[in-house]
């Protein structure tokens, strides 16, 4: 192994080693015995690598010295890189599992906070009230038992003058606190209005300027353009339409929807050119292309996102600039040691991991596959596709493991838009600092900018309307470690073909058969079908038959694609009542599927507007769609299409300690067949439901929360089902359904039928006998 060789791969498996133990830091935080056990490790190899240096510059040193002292400086680097990395990541998890702000939030205690805004406020309409969402990074934290200084960023659910709020700006308010999930500290619900302390420094007020230019700049264009301009160019997406961003996801363009690496690259590369053309030489250029990245940082705002498509973008400046795959490995390495360090908990989101890897494809992969299809093609058009190829196969299992598909349109869908972006982006920003100054010449200028977003949006449009644009794929650890497989294989040999013309049309023309040609599903739904649990993943998706085309749907979680997919498969064209029975998100997250395509009537939902971020966002989806949900109507009967529904739960004068017990409970008859359907209701909930219903008798039971072991056997077997639904994803964490209870139900007479191992599961009535069938598991391939 040569020197460079030995160096090109000793800072990417320092990285490796990094990210490694990023995660494990993050995720299982190592106690201070174990770091303690970690620094005297460090120490020794320290010390035994600076004797074996010493003796390494002796006058006697052997040949194989040196040899041996590079291996001794790679493996003690290695082992400081795991120590220092999971301690860091250790001490700031267990820092926020147990500082002052976990204890706050732990009690739901009131407290005063004093912080920096972080985030722009971002106001959602809802049924229940006005909601602004916005992120303060708290500094001083006043509570009952004393003052603390902390450094920890809280998620603020507020309203009134929340809306006012400017990033930058230093406030003060009261507010109870909350435990949160993901990288916040807490959730606080605030009792008052925020009182400035102080402004945004001059930075944030002049990047505050240039946002609204780009606003500015395409306020003529078509609402579609109008909302993507500024989500592109400077990561403003307030306007974005979900149904669009869905369609994004299901083409492979959702790195569109956002600021990313190749926004910075190209808004680099326009300001490298122009200071160029003015002049400017050496390290001038440098200086100019540090201050458009920290520029670009500003008005994109800091976010570690925004942060990281910055490095990726600086990243593949290195590499370009070089024109070498070795210093562009090297730069990757330097960038994730650099990240993790400022913020080791972005080991574990899907953002870096996608980031890291579409770079790492476009170093690896593209050039060697460029090279194979330049054989016989332009060599301009080669890079064209091999770079979109590349970077999508690099993210293959991770999308896969975020969505449980795999796009058969993403690549094309890149290559299509790939001209229109750098337009899109560089006009857009033109545009935008112009119309700080003219208004009218910057429309005029970003008017190409919001031309070339449109042809983006029509081939989102048109890819995620093909009748097969993805492909199911399971979501399991076995499922995704066959994915990663088979991308391996992949990228290994990929460049044989590539360089045969021949196979090369072929793999295409098997692709486009793949995409325009769906596979058909004979003999479904089945003849007499009256209630089906979609295979939607961990989540509820339930749909009544109500006859021509219609569909009464309860619950759409938390897979859109799923959802959608479902629906089609039961010829539900028309949704005369959707009932969301709690806002949680396995089951309102995969809303748009049930809207995409069909006629939404009414929506029905919960007394209980809880999680509020997931309730107000599910009233701004309807709203966008013309829709106002409504709260149903306790005790009333309604006859919907074929269907009967009677909502028996909450009773009005019932208090719920949370969402799950808060569930809409709808006793539904459908063909003659009663159907009792009940959410997530937990042993509370299912208690009252005994005994306001008494002896109620019914034909299928949908079982509470996906089959968890926590239930009231008494009401569960009171009710006299002899068909049992249950809806849970395969292999998922929270081990359900629970062999204890599917033992309970089989025992106590009824037919169980699961959609992690039946797939769509449909009750049907032939000839008054009650039946079931399952369709089998959707798009999971075997483990």
């Amino acid at each position: 192994m040569t020197a460079t060789t030995s160096a090109d791969l000793r800072l990417p498996w320092l990285a490796t080693v990094a990210w490694g133990a990023a995660v494990w830091g993050t995720v299982r935080p190592l106690g201070g015995s174990l770091l303690l056990v970690g620094a005297l490790l460090v120490g020794v190899a320290l010390a035994l690598l600076t004797a074996l240096v010493l003796r390494t510059r002796a006058p006697v040193a052997s040949a194989g010295a040196g040899t041996l002292t590079s291996r001794a400086v790679t493996a003690t680097a290695t082992l400081v890189v795991l120590v220092a990395m999971a301690a860091a990541a250790s001490l700031r998890a267990e820092g926020e599992a147990v500082g002052v702000v976990a204890e706050v939030a732990a009690r739901s205690g009131p407290a005063t906070v004093v912080g920096t805004v972080v985030s722009d406020p971002r106001p959602v309409a809802s049924a229940w009230g006005r909601t602004v969402v916005v992120r303060v990074r708290a500094q001083r934290i006043a509570a009952a038992r004393g003052e603390w200084q902390v450094r920890s960023t809280l998620v603020v659910l507020g309203e009134g003058e929340w809306d006012d709020v400017r990033l930058g700006s230093q406030v003060r308010f009261r507010g109870s606190f909350a435990p949160a999930d993901g990288d916040a500290a807490a959730l606080v619900r605030p009792r008052e209005d925020p009182t400035v302390l102080g402004e945004p420094d001059v930075w944030w007020r002049a990047a505050e300027v240039v946002r609204a230019g780009v606003r500015e700049a395409v306020e003529p264009r078509p609402a579609d353009q109008r909302a993507l301009v500024p989500s592109l160019v400077v990561g403003d997406d307030s306007e974005l339409d979900p149904g669009l961003a869905d369609d994004f996801r299901t083409t492979g363009l959702t790195h569109l929807l956002a600021v990313s690496g190749t926004n910075l690259t190209l808004v680099l590369g326009f300001v490298v050119l122009l200071g160029r053309w003015c002049g400017v030489r050496g390290r001038g250029r440098l200086l100019l292309g540090a201050l458009t990245i920290v520029a670009f940082v500003l008005v994109a705002r800091s976010e570690p996102s925004v942060v990281r498509a910055a490095t990726m973008g600086a990243v593949a400046l290195v590499a370009l600039a070089h024109d070498g795959r070795g210093r562009g490995v090297r730069t990757l390495a330097v960038a994730v040691l650099v990240l993790l360090a400022w913020e080791p908990r972005m080991a574990v989101t899907a953002g870096f991991a996608l980031s890291v890897l579409a770079t790492a494809g476009i170093l690896l992969l593209a050039p060697v596959w460029r090279d194979a299809l330049a054989r016989w093609m332009p060599r301009w058009a080669a890079e064209a596709v091999a770079i979109p190829a590349a970077a999508q196969l690099a993210c293959t299992p991770v999308v896969a493991g975020l969505s449980g598909e795999v796009s058969l349109v993403a690549v094309v869908a890149n290559l299509l838009v790939a001209p229109a972006v750098a337009p899109a982006t560089v006009l857009g920003l033109v545009g935008g600092l112009l119309a700080t100054l003219v208004p009218v010449l910057g429309q005029l200028i970003a008017w190409p900018a919001a031309w070339s977003v449109g042809w983006i949006v029509l081939v989102a449009r048109w890819g995620a309307g093909l009748p097969v644009p993805a492909i199911g794929w399971g979501t399991s650890p076995w499922a995704l470690l066959a994915l990663t497989a088979l991308c391996a294989v992949a990228a290994w040999s990929a460049h044989h073909l590539l360089a045969r013309a021949r196979w090369t049309v072929v793999l295409a023309a098997l692709g486009l058969v793949s995409v325009l040609v769906p596979v058909p599903t004979p003999g479904w739904p089945p003849p007499g079908w009256v209630v089906a649990a979609c295979d939607v993943g961990q989540g509820d998706a339930l749909v009544l038959n109500a006859g021509q085309g219609q569909g009464v749907v309860v619950d759409a979680g938390p897979d859109a694609r799923l959802v959608d997919r479902c629906l089609d498969r039961l010829k539900i064209t028309e949704v005369p009542l959707l009932v969301l029975t709690h806002f949680h998100a396995d089951h309102v997250d995969g809303l748009e599927g049930v809207l995409e395509r069909r006629t939404v009537h009414e929506v029905e939902v919960s007394t209980m507007a809880e999680p509020v971020e997931a309730a107000a966002a599910v009233t701004a989806t309807l709203a966008a769609r013309g829709v106002t949900p409504v709260v149903s109507a306790y005790g009333v009967s309604r006859q919907v299409g074929a269907v009967t529904v009677t909502r028996v739960w909450p009773e009005p004068t019932t208090r719920s300690e949370g969402p799950n017990d808060a569930s809409v409970v709808l006793l539904a008859t459908v063909g003659g067949v009663d159907v009792l359907l009940t959410g997530d209701v937990e042993p509370p909930a299912q208690r009252g439901l005994h005994r306001s219903l008494g002896a109620l008798q019914v034909d299928v039971l949908k079982v509470p929360h996906h089959g968890s072991r926590h239930q009231s056997v008494e009401w569960l077997t009171s009710t006299g089902a002899s068909v049992a639904l249950v809806s849970a994803g395969r292999d998922n964490s929270h081990g359900h359904p629970a062999p204890s209870l599917l033992d309970l139900l089989a025992g106590a007479g009824m037919t169980v039928l699961r959609t992690d191992e039946d797939g769509d599961a449909v009750v049907v009535v032939r000839d008054g006998v009650l039946g079931t069938v399952g369709l089998g598991t959707v798009g999971t391939p075997p483990a």
